[in-house]
C-alpha cells in the first residue's frame, strides 16, 4: 500500500533499522511478555521521536509521529500502544516547555530523555474530565517541602520498562477542594511498585499491569500545577495531551488493521471492487488523522480541535471495524488456521474502542456541541 510505504520510509528515516529489527523477531515473540521490541525501540532512538531538535530530540511533527506509529503499530501493536503513552506524555510536557519551566517542574529530568533515551509510563487517567484526561489517580496529603501521594494506575503500560513515571494528583486546597497537578517521578523512587494485573494474551508487551504509589514523597520541584477550567472542560495540558493521545493511539490499530488488509491485496483474494473498497476505508482513516495531526502541527489546540479530533477518532474506528471482518473473510479460512497472526492482529484491532473516552459518554457532550455548546465531557 503506498500510504503504508510512506509511512515505513518516514520511520526509517527516524528510527533507522527498528523495523527490520522487529520483522526477525516472530510476532508471537514481539507481542509477549519481556519482548526485546521495547530494547530495540530504544536502541534506535525512539524515546526521543516527539521531542523537539532543541532539546536533543528527533523533532518529529505530528504528521510525522503519526506515520511512524501506524509503521510500528503493522509490526508490533504492543510496542506501538506502550511507546504511544511514552509519546503523548512527552509531547505534551514538550509543547507546553515555557509553562513547564515555568512552573518550577524539574527540567533535567525532561531533557534526560532525549540524551539518556528514558522511557516514561502514563499514570495519567486518559479520560474523564471533571473528571478528565488528567483526572487524578493518585492522592496527595503536604508534608514539609512536598507531598505524600498514594494510589494507583491500571493498566499502565511500561511499567516493566519505564525509567520515568508521569501521573496525575489532586492537591488539596482550603476547604475541601483540590487542584490538579503532573507529577514527574524516576521509577527507583522509593514506594512505587509494580503489581500483575494484565491477563489477556493480546496486547501482552505492552507491559500494561498495574503501578501503586504508597507514601510517596513528591519534591515540589516536581509536580506542575495546571490551569483551571470550566467543569467539564479541559485545561491546556489536559487538551493538548488528549489530542495527541487520541491521534497516536489511533495510529496504533490503523497499523495492526494495515497489515492485515495489506495481506489481503497481495493475495489477489475476492473481487477487485472488494479490494478496492477495502483499501478506500483504510485510506480514508488515514486522511482523518492526518487532519487531526495537522490541526495540531498548526497550534489549533482548543475546544474545537478537541471535538474534532474526537469526531475523527470514532470515524475511524467504525471504519478500521469495518475493514477487519473484510479482510479476514477476503484472506481465507486456510490463511486464519494455518497461522495465528490472522487472528491476533483481528483480536488486536478491537482494543481502540476500549481506550478513552468511550462512545456512550462522548455522545450526549456532543449533542450538545453541535448544538453550539463547548465540549465538556462527562
Amino acid at each position: 500500500m503506498r500510504s503504508m510505504h510512506h509511512a515505513r520510509g518516514i520511520c526509517e528515516s527516524f528510527l533507522p533499522g527498528l523495523l527490520d529489527k522487529l520483522e526477525l523477531i516472530p510476532l508471537a515473540e514481539r507481542e509477549a511478555p519481556g519482548s526485546p521490541a521495547l530494547d530495540h525501540f530504544r536502541a534506535c532512538g525512539g524515546p526521543g521521536l516527539v521531542i523537539p531538535k532543541t532539546y536533543q530530540g528527533g523533532g518529529a511533527d505530528p504528521l510525522q509521529a503519526l506515520a511512524v506509529v501506524r509503521a510500528v503499530g503493522a509490526v508490533s501493536p504492543s510496542l506501538a500502544v506502550a511507546t504511544t503513552m511514552h509519546h503523548f506524555s512527552v509531547a505534551t510536557l514538550f509543547t507546553l516547555a515555557d509553562s513547564v519551566k515555568s512552573s518550577g517542574m524539574e527540567w533535567a529530568l525532561l531533557e534526560g530523555i532525549a540524551e539518556q533515551r528514558l522511557l516514561v509510563a502514563s499514570g495519567f487517567a486518559e479520560g474523564r474530565p471533571g473528571q478528565g484526561i488528567l483526572a487524578p489517580t493518585v492522592q496527595a496529603r503536604p508534608v514539609d517541602g512536598g507531598y505524600l501521594v498514594s494510589g494507583s494506575k491500571k493498566p499502565c503500560s511500561l511499567s516493566a520498562s519505564m525509567d520515568l513515571l508521569t501521573a496525575s494528583v489532586a492537591l488539596p486546597t482550603e476547604g475541601d477542594g483540590t487542584e490538579l497537578a503532573v507529577l514527574l517521578l524516576p521509577r527507583l523512587t522509593e514506594g512505587i511498585s509494580v503489581h500483575p494485573f494484565w491477563k489477556s494474551w493480546a496486547l501482552a508487551g505492552a507491559e500494561s499491569d498495574e503501578v501503586r504509589l504508597s507514601h510517596v514523597f513528591v519534591d515540589e520541584q516536581l509536580l506542575m500545577r495546571t490551569a483551571a477550567a470550566d467543569p467539564g472542560e479541559l485545561d491546556e495540558l489536559q487538551t493538548v495531551g488528549f489530542l495527541w493521545f487520541e491521534l497516536l493511539i489511533s495510529a496504533c490499530y490503523l497499523g495492526a488493521v494495515s497489515a492485515l488488509v495489506e495481506r489481503a491485496l497481495a493475495r489477489e483474494r475476492g473481487s477487485v471492487p472488494e479490494r478496492a473498497a477495502l483499501a478506500t476505508r483504510l485510506e480514508a482513516a488515514q486522511l482523518l488523522l492526518e487532519n487531526v495531526a495537522r490541526m495540531l502541527r498548526d497550534g489549533e489546540t482548543g475546544n474545537e480541535a478537541l471535538a474534532k479530533t474526537l469526531v475523527a477518532r470514532y470515524a475511524v474506528q467504525d471504519a478500521l471495524g469495518d475493514a477487519v471482518p473484510r479482510a479476514v473473510e477476503m484472506l481465507g479460512g486456510m490463511a486464519f488456521v494455518t497461522s495465528s497472526e490472522v487472528a491476533y492482529l483481528a483480536a488486536v484491532s478491537h482494543a481502540l474502542a476500549f481506550h478513552p473516552p468511550s462512545r456512550a459518554s462522548f455522545a450526549a457532550p456532543f449533542l450538545e456541541h453541535v448544538a453550539g455548546q463547548p465540549l465538556r465531557l462527562a
